[in-house]
């Protein structure tokens, strides 16, 4: 008996690492294939990008947990980008202008929380809405065109750009954020409504969950990271376009769903979205260093995508 529970729990253990261990064989397979790939300018520049999209897929592993989804998150982006550099650009004072920015993201969480919450939309067809609204505000009030705010003099260059150390700030940022939600996930209350939730709505409701404020919640999470991603990627550049975050919300799903997060809910863990986040970002690196072009890099992208969510219902239906 007691060697049936070894071997469930050793085979558990292998699947759950899985991911990572993908992630050391790659990191090796860079190391022989790019030169550059070890160098200390290039290992900067992938922990800067796993930031940018790495704290959107934190924010989404909440919603993915309960057995949702948030299309919206990239055109989240593109909204607050353009908003802070709007004005920033009329002298607005970056301690207004951060702070108004937020306060909008955490209305459109609320109203995303609410129509899925209260009015019964289903995540998908809620934030596909949604995705395409604001995608055409950002559009609207930037006049299509790229806004920036270098003209002024403002310098929030520190935020995007800066070093604490020999770490950048960005880095810092996702770090701390993953922190926070690993803490969340674990060890309160709210964590453990969004597992319950994901594994069975109506169990959890019967517990004493209220279902429909954690499901608001998260939805207020998710659009909390987009506002991050955004402040860090617009003061990274100094400007925004209307077009910032396409596809964000897809790469974010990948570094969920690769990490182990179930399509179904109640299943994965943050740690996994980090995981899953470093294995795509680096995947990348690898194939922009040996000159794989961007159409065969999503193709490869997209394939791995599925093998990862194939592989998560098989050992799911095995439990």
């Amino acid at each position: 008996m007691n060697s049936a529970k070894k071997e469930k729990s050793s085979k558990k253990w292998i699947s759950e690492m899985g991911t990572l261990w993908a992630l050391i064989t790659l990191c090796i397979v860079g190391a022989f294939v790019s030169p550059s790939f070890l160098k200390g300018a290039n290992i900067i520049n992938v922990m800067r990008q796993i930031s940018i999209n790495g704290i959107i897929a934190l924010g989404m592993t909440f919603v993915c947990l309960t057995g949702g989804v948030d299309l919206s998150v990239g055109s989240q982006v593109a909204v607050y980008g353009i908003m802070i550099a709007q004005m920033l650009k009329n002298n607005i004072s970056p301690f207004i202008a951060i702070p108004i920015t937020l306060a909008t993201a955490i209305l459109i969480g609320f109203l995303n929380g609410l129509g899925i919450a209260k009015g019964k939309l289903a995540p998908f067809i809620m934030t596909l809405g949604s995705m395409t609204a604001l995608r055409g505000l950002s559009k609207y009030i930037s006049n299509g065109s790229p806004q920036n705010w270098r003209a002024t003099g403002i310098d929030i260059k520190f935020i995007g750009q800066g070093y604490v150390g020999f770490i950048p700030v960005p880095v810092i940022i996702f770090l701390v954020m993953f922190l926070i939600g690993f803490y969340i996930l674990k060890y309160t209350w709210f964590g453990r409504s969004v597992y319950a939730i994901g594994d069975n709505r109506e169990a959890a409701r019967l517990n004493g969950i209220n279902v429909e404020k954690t499901q608001l919640i998260c939805f207020i999470i998710t659009a909390f990271v987009s506002f991050m991603s955004a402040l860090v990627l617009t003061s990274k550049l100094s400007s925004c376009d209307p077009t910032a975050g396409e596809g964000y919300e897809l790469d974010a799903l990948s570094m969920c769903y690769i990490g182990g997060i179930s399509t179904m809910g109640g299943v994965g863990k943050i740690s996994g979205t980090l995981i899953g986040a470093c294995l795509l970002t680096v995947l990348s690196n690898i194939m922009n260093l040996v000159g794989i072009n961007s159409y065969m890099q999503n193709i490869v992208q997209g394939l791995i995508v599925i093998f990862a969510v194939l592989i998560g219902g098989i050992s799911a239906k095995k439990k």
